[in-house]
């Protein structure tokens, strides 16, 4: 058997959507990854950044924080195990926001595991 391995990489935009198709016949365990990278600059007032995760329609995890690291890079990951269920498929949606800092990346990984 192989393993299912999914990414999407929405590059400098805000919203990353994954779908992974459905298995039939075969339940399914992922390990499903969200990261978000931003550019803080230097002279950059009080800003901040969010990830919000979604799956298929229903928010999984949200969180914002304030930048820490004026004139360099910040970022939020989030890691959550998913199990679909078998004939079912799965869409994924991770968003970003940002207030005085800029997206430099938003990625979304579904890696299948064995338990």
């Amino acid at each position: 058997m192989t393993l299912e391995y999914w990414k999407y990489d929405a590059g400098t935009d805000s919203v990353a959507a994954l779908v992974i198709p459905a298995a039939l016949s075969r339940t399914r365990t992922f390990d499903l990854d969200a990261m978000l990278l931003v550019q803080v600059p230097a002279d950059a007032p009080e800003g901040w950044l969010e990830l919000t995760v979604e799956v298929d329609g229903k928010r999984l995890w949200s969180r914002r924080i304030p930048t820490h690291r004026p004139g360099d890079t910040d970022n939020l990951e989030y890691h959550h195990r998913l199990t679909i269920e078998a004939d079912a498929d799965c869409r994924v949606r991770a968003k970003a926001g940002c207030k005085a800092c800029r997206v430099l990346s938003l990625v979304v990984e579904a890696r299948e595991t064995v338990y």
